[in-house]
């Protein structure tokens, strides 16, 4: 699609509430136009976002952090935790679905940090790196003909903060190959002393309107001007945040290529009565379509594989239901 059939608008939260930003951009994804794309800039304040399907007294140490000041949210799309502050910068684009397009999406980023001296690279499932070292997490989402994909710009992060309360598991650092969380992750300022958070924000703007085009002016919103209060509240909920955690029969872990998953069963006479699968793949959609096609499920492999492989949809979802059940083979009679 040629740039002239595009409408651009450029949005950013003088808000640094995470139920706010995390509303707001639901609210801009049920909102946005046929042919619209929506650069949606926001910060939060010393704040711990998890997956769409993670479990948080798993992956931080929620009660540490929530007594130090902190806030816990978590966010639609898939993937794993992340730490934010005042020295990290998030970006969302929000579009109608046709517009969806992650190379040049990526190149808004990449133009970027490029044009402030600093060379990177996508690399992984859902990384930007420089030298070899990640500054920025990307996560996607969709919704009927919307969809988005945001990520994260460390800054001027504490890296220390992000240290002691994210909990990264051992398997996950030894599949990336390196040692520790510190080892991984990287400060633009710490690549190039003068780059800031708002000259950061105005080279993605710039390069945003280069390769989409448009001249919109910058809208600011907060819950002063922009109240959500329906959404707030869904974010701001403990049963959004934590969820039930109910007692489980089985509990199976494995960690696959594509990420984690932690599958949990409770069974009434030989029948599946409860699943909930904490997981940080990618797509949040499908992991909550697992669960849902096993309730039900006697707890036989031919009734769980017929199931799982009612939802084999394309390449990427093909192969990871086949990784599941080559897991699940030694697992389930």
């Amino acid at each position: 699609m040629s740039n002239k059939n595009i409408t651009t608008k450029l949005i950013c939260s003088s808000s640094h509430n995470p139920w706010y930003n995390l509303a707001m951009e639901e609210h801009l994804l049920k909102q946005v136009k046929t042919n619209e794309i929506i650069l949606y800039l926001w910060q939060n304040d010393n704040t711990i976002v998890v997956g769409r399907n993670q479990n948080p007294w798993k992956e931080c140490r929620c009660k540490d952090f929530e007594n130090n000041g902190g806030k816990i949210a978590r966010r639609l799309s898939g993937g794993g935790t992340v730490f934010h502050d005042l020295g990290n910068l998030n970006f969302t684009f929000i579009m109608d679905k046709k517009l969806n397009n992650l190379n040049r999406q990526l190149k808004v980023i990449l133009e970027a940090v490029n044009n402030l001296g600093v060379e990177a690279n996508f690399s992984g499932r859902n990384d930007i790196l420089v030298s070899g070292k990640k500054f920025s997490g990307n996560a996607f989402y969709e919704e009927n003909a919307s969809s988005y994909h945001h990520g994260t710009i460390l800054v001027n992060s504490n890296i220390d903060n992000l240290i002691t309360y994210l909990k990264v598991s051992k398997e996950k650092i030894s599949s990336k190959g390196i040692d520790s969380v510190n080892s991984r992750v990287v400060n633009l300022k710490s690549i190039k002393n003068d780059i800031t958070i708002e000259n950061v924000k105005a080279s993605i703007i710039k390069n945003f309107l280069k390769i989409y085009g448009g001249n919109p002016s910058i809208e600011y919103v907060n819950n002063s001007v922009y109240p959500l209060e329906s959404l707030y509240s869904k974010y701001a909920s403990w049963e959004w945040i934590y969820g039930e955690t109910p007692k489980f029969d089985i509990n199976f872990m494995n960690r696959f290529v594509w990420g984690e998953i932690d599958l949990n069963l409770k069974l009434d006479n030989g029948i599946i009565d409860s699943v909930v699968i904490y997981s940080d793949a990618m797509d949040s959609k499908l992991i909550k379509n697992i669960e849902m096609l096993l309730v039900k499920t006697p707890f036989k492999k031919e009734s769980i594989f017929k199931n799982l492989n009612t939802i084999c949809s394309d390449i990427n979802t093909t192969n990871l239901i086949y990784d599941i059940k080559k897991w699940l083979e030694t697992k389930v009679g």
